[in-house]
């Protein structure tokens, strides 16, 4: 995650903390459909208690992941556990006047049958949710995923630069 919201590169800029929890030694992840979800949340909580942070970055694996397997009520867990774990990280979130943003670059979990009743193991082109929570501002409709990172450095107070090519997609 880290990789790609730093423009493709592994430096470890000034001021960042990387956190990385080890995914769980499995065949394939059917077999442990929460994956570390739990762990990676506690993590997050305890980071967002702590008031150190003004960004911090969250990458939940288990829908993406456990979708490439095909199997449908792995995928059921994988959601659900996502679905707990992102209720505490915005929760906690808002605790501390913070502002949650969810959103994924693809699909996955969402189809999990292809039209001939075959098990659908690939990243999906449907559209995906951008979830503004705790800022009391109206999100404008049809955007992109061009339009995320302007986004969130509207709600950070800091200028778009002119190569991104997006639009904050809060409404002035």
């Amino acid at each position: 995650m880290t990789f790609f919201f730093n423009g493709g590169s592994e430096t470890v800029f000034p001021g960042e903390d990387r956190v990385l929890v080890a995914s769980p030694k499995v065949a394939t992840y059917d077999l442990q459909p929460e994956m570390s979800a739990r762990e990676v949340c506690e993590k997050c909580v305890e980071r967002i208690e702590s008031g150190a942070y003004d960004v911090i970055i969250l990458n939940f694996a288990n829908c993406d992941m456990v979708g490439h397997t095909g199997v449908f009520s792995a995928a059921v867990k994988a959601v659900e556990t996502v679905d707990e774990c992102v209720g505490k990280v915005v929760n906690a979130t808002l605790k501390m006047g913070g502002i949650a943003m969810i959103t994924a670059d693809h699909g996955n979990a969402e189809q999990m049958e292809q039209s001939d009743g075959s098990p659908m193991t690939a990243h999906t082109t449907n559209l995906v949710p951008f979830i503004l929570c705790g800022a009391g501002s109206e999100l404008r409709k049809g955007g992109k995923l061009a339009d995320i990172a302007p986004t969130i450095l509207d709600v950070m107070g800091l200028q778009c630069p002119p190569e991104m090519t997006g639009t904050t997609l809060i409404i002035k």
